[in-house]
């Protein structure tokens, strides 16, 4: 193969439709535009969701809910996801390379729900009330 012997594939390449190049190419006179109005015209479109002055659909409707920008750097991990890691010193990079919390997670969050019997160590996490609870009547730290 050679740098001037390379083609693109059959039918990978095909002309420009050209419009307004007379009556035989079949999108002659008005190039496919129709006749008068709006459409026909150059520069003559209007805005998205424009409904002729009717009052636009996303107008109508209510604003309703809220999505937060942060929810995919927040996380939250079980009890249960705890008693089946292997190490003991946990934090987020070995929730990360466990698989139990995503790559983009920033703020990790253990809550209580499962059960916790051994004891372990967290840095960098945030547990509440009820998590802290078990680690620490498991024998657990949390710093």
């Amino acid at each position: 193969m050679e740098l001037n012997n390379i083609q693109p594939a059959a039918g990978a390449k095909h002309a420009k439709r050209r419009v307004g190049r007379g009556i035989g190419s079949g999108l002659g006179k008005t190039a496919g535009r129709g006749h008068k109005g709006q459409k026909s015209r150059s520069g003559g479109f209007h805005k998205v969701g424009f409904e002729g002055g009717q009052m636009p659909l996303q107008r109508r409707l209510p604003k309703r809910g809220f999505k937060s920008l942060a929810t995919p750097y927040k996380a939250e991990v079980r009890l249960s996801d705890l008693q089946n890691l292997p190490v003991e010193d946990i934090d987020l990079l070995a929730l990360k390379q466990a698989g139990v919390v995503s790559d983009l997670a920033r703020v990790v969050r253990v809550i209580a729900s499962g059960e916790l019997t051994k004891k372990v160590s967290l840095k960098g996490l945030i547990a509440t009330k009820g998590a802290k609870a078990a680690i620490e009547a498991a024998g657990g730290s949390i710093a």
